[in-house]
Protein backbone atom coordinates (compact mmCIF):
# COMPACT_ATOMS: atom_id res chain seq x y z
CA UNK A 1 0.00 0.00 0.00
CA UNK A 2 3.04 2.42 0.80
CA UNK A 3 4.28 1.62 -2.91
CA UNK A 4 0.90 2.52 -4.13
CA UNK A 5 0.69 5.91 -2.39
CA UNK A 6 4.74 6.80 -3.14
CA UNK A 7 3.63 6.10 -6.82
CA UNK A 8 0.47 8.58 -6.96
CA UNK A 9 2.11 11.26 -5.33
CA UNK A 10 5.17 10.92 -7.66
CA UNK A 11 3.17 10.78 -10.89
CA UNK A 12 0.59 13.69 -9.23
CA UNK A 13 4.21 15.70 -8.73
CA UNK A 14 5.01 14.92 -11.92
CA UNK A 15 2.40 15.71 -13.87
CA UNK A 16 2.13 19.21 -11.51
CA UNK A 17 6.01 19.83 -12.09
CA UNK A 18 5.41 19.82 -15.92
CA UNK A 19 2.71 22.10 -16.05
CA UNK A 20 4.53 24.33 -14.03
CA UNK A 21 7.48 24.08 -16.17
CA UNK A 22 6.02 24.99 -19.66
CA UNK A 23 4.32 27.89 -18.39
CA UNK A 24 7.36 29.51 -15.92
CA UNK A 25 10.36 27.73 -17.57
CA UNK A 26 11.16 29.87 -21.08
CA UNK A 27 14.46 28.59 -21.80
CA UNK A 28 14.48 25.03 -23.55
CA UNK A 29 15.18 21.64 -21.20
CA UNK A 30 18.34 19.78 -21.73
CA UNK A 31 17.88 17.52 -24.72
CA UNK A 32 19.58 14.60 -22.75
CA UNK A 33 18.15 14.58 -19.03
CA UNK A 34 20.03 12.29 -16.48
CA UNK A 35 18.07 9.19 -17.31
CA UNK A 36 16.15 7.89 -14.05
CA UNK A 37 15.34 4.00 -12.62
CA UNK A 38 12.41 2.98 -14.56
CA UNK A 39 11.93 -0.34 -12.56
CA UNK A 40 11.19 -0.04 -8.99
CA UNK A 41 13.10 -1.79 -6.18
CA UNK A 42 11.74 -4.93 -5.15
CA UNK A 43 9.43 -4.79 -1.68
CA UNK A 44 10.78 -8.02 -0.59
CA UNK A 45 14.52 -7.33 -0.51
CA UNK A 46 13.51 -4.92 2.45
CA UNK A 47 11.63 -7.53 4.32
CA UNK A 48 12.41 -10.08 6.61
CA UNK A 49 9.57 -12.62 6.35
CA UNK A 50 10.81 -15.85 6.55
CA UNK A 51 7.55 -16.94 5.15
CA UNK A 52 9.04 -15.96 1.03
CA UNK A 53 11.27 -17.90 -0.72
CA UNK A 54 14.26 -15.69 -1.82
CA UNK A 55 15.53 -15.75 -5.29
CA UNK A 56 18.30 -17.28 -6.16
CA UNK A 57 21.25 -16.72 -8.43
CA UNK A 58 20.60 -19.12 -11.56
CA UNK A 59 23.41 -21.62 -12.16
CA UNK A 60 24.99 -20.63 -15.96
CA UNK A 61 25.69 -24.49 -17.38
CA UNK A 62 28.23 -23.32 -19.94
CA UNK A 63 31.03 -22.01 -17.27
CA UNK A 64 29.55 -24.89 -14.82
CA UNK A 65 30.53 -27.68 -17.71
CA UNK A 66 34.18 -29.54 -17.39
CA UNK A 67 35.51 -28.02 -20.76
CA UNK A 68 34.93 -24.45 -20.18
CA UNK A 69 36.34 -24.89 -16.91
CA UNK A 70 39.58 -26.31 -19.08
CA UNK A 71 39.66 -23.62 -21.34
CA UNK A 72 39.44 -20.39 -19.14
CA UNK A 73 42.42 -21.94 -17.03
CA UNK A 74 44.27 -23.04 -20.25
CA UNK A 75 43.76 -18.93 -21.64
CA UNK A 76 44.38 -17.93 -18.13
CA UNK A 77 47.77 -19.69 -17.74
CA UNK A 78 48.83 -19.10 -21.14
CA UNK A 79 47.62 -14.86 -20.15
CA UNK A 80 50.66 -14.66 -17.44
CA UNK A 81 52.71 -16.72 -19.54
CA UNK A 82 52.57 -13.73 -22.62
CA UNK A 83 50.83 -16.21 -25.27
CA UNK A 84 48.08 -14.31 -26.25
CA UNK A 85 45.69 -16.36 -28.43
CA UNK A 86 46.91 -16.39 -31.78
CA UNK A 87 44.02 -14.47 -34.22
CA UNK A 88 44.70 -16.59 -37.17
CA UNK A 89 41.93 -17.21 -40.16
CA UNK A 90 40.84 -21.27 -40.43
CA UNK A 91 42.69 -21.69 -43.67
CA UNK A 92 45.59 -20.57 -42.47
CA UNK A 93 45.39 -22.74 -38.65
CA UNK A 94 44.43 -25.91 -41.21
CA UNK A 95 47.17 -25.62 -43.82
CA UNK A 96 50.01 -25.45 -40.25
CA UNK A 97 48.10 -28.16 -39.24
CA UNK A 98 48.56 -30.12 -42.63
CA UNK A 99 52.04 -28.85 -43.06
CA UNK A 100 53.07 -30.39 -39.27
CA UNK A 101 51.10 -33.44 -40.21
CA UNK A 102 53.14 -33.71 -42.80
CA UNK A 103 56.37 -33.25 -41.68
CA UNK A 104 55.48 -35.66 -38.76
CA UNK A 105 54.77 -38.58 -41.16
CA UNK A 106 57.92 -37.98 -42.68
CA UNK A 107 60.02 -38.34 -40.07
CA UNK A 108 58.27 -41.71 -39.04
CA UNK A 109 58.91 -43.11 -42.62
CA UNK A 110 62.39 -42.02 -42.38
CA UNK A 111 62.91 -43.74 -38.60
CA UNK A 112 60.66 -47.04 -39.58
CA UNK A 113 63.74 -47.06 -42.88
CA UNK A 114 66.55 -46.75 -40.19
CA UNK A 115 65.21 -49.11 -38.16
CA UNK A 116 64.71 -52.18 -40.66
CA UNK A 117 66.34 -55.40 -40.09
CA UNK A 118 68.72 -57.61 -41.92
CA UNK A 119 66.62 -59.94 -42.97
CA UNK A 120 64.32 -57.07 -44.15
CA UNK A 121 67.49 -55.42 -45.93
CA UNK A 122 68.15 -58.61 -47.78
CA UNK A 123 64.90 -59.07 -49.18
CA UNK A 124 64.64 -55.66 -50.20
CA UNK A 125 68.25 -56.00 -51.76
CA UNK A 126 66.78 -59.50 -53.95
CA UNK A 127 63.64 -57.48 -54.86
CA UNK A 128 65.84 -54.83 -56.36
CA UNK A 129 68.21 -56.95 -58.53
CA UNK A 130 64.79 -59.06 -59.66
CA UNK A 131 63.01 -55.89 -60.46
CA UNK A 132 66.81 -54.93 -62.72
CA UNK A 133 66.73 -59.02 -64.67
CA UNK A 134 62.83 -57.90 -65.35
CA UNK A 135 63.73 -53.92 -66.74
CA UNK A 136 66.45 -55.95 -68.91
CA UNK A 137 64.19 -58.62 -70.31
CA UNK A 138 62.24 -55.94 -71.27
CA UNK A 139 64.33 -54.00 -72.76
CA UNK A 140 65.75 -56.76 -74.94
CA UNK A 141 62.39 -57.74 -76.00
CA UNK A 142 61.46 -54.18 -76.90
CA UNK A 143 64.89 -54.19 -79.05
CA UNK A 144 63.63 -57.67 -80.89
CA UNK A 145 60.24 -56.16 -81.73
CA UNK A 146 61.54 -52.90 -82.97
CA UNK A 147 64.57 -54.99 -85.06
CA UNK A 148 64.05 -54.59 -89.15
CA UNK A 149 62.36 -57.73 -90.74
CA UNK A 150 66.37 -59.01 -91.92
CA UNK A 151 67.65 -59.12 -88.31
CA UNK A 152 64.78 -61.41 -86.97
CA UNK A 153 65.48 -63.75 -89.81
CA UNK A 154 68.89 -63.89 -89.46
CA UNK A 155 68.79 -64.51 -85.99
CA UNK A 156 66.28 -67.74 -86.71
CA UNK A 157 68.98 -68.69 -89.56
CA UNK A 158 71.43 -68.95 -86.55
CA UNK A 159 69.65 -70.87 -83.93
CA UNK A 160 68.73 -73.27 -86.82
CA UNK A 161 72.30 -73.94 -87.34
CA UNK A 162 73.48 -73.81 -84.06
CA UNK A 163 70.58 -76.84 -83.52
CA UNK A 164 70.94 -78.48 -86.63
CA UNK A 165 75.33 -78.67 -85.33
CA UNK A 166 74.46 -80.15 -81.58
CA UNK A 167 71.73 -82.86 -82.58
CA UNK A 168 74.02 -84.95 -84.66
CA UNK A 169 77.02 -84.65 -81.70
CA UNK A 170 74.67 -85.68 -79.13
Amino acid sequence: MNTMFLFLTSALGYHDNQSDTVNKDPEPKDPFPIPRKIMAEPDYIDDDNPELIRPQKLINPVKSSRNHQDLHRELLMNQKRGLAPQNKPELQKVMEKRKRDQVIKQQKEEEAQKKKSDLEIELLKRQQKLEQLELEKQKIQEEQENAPEFVKVKGNLRRTVQEATEAPDS
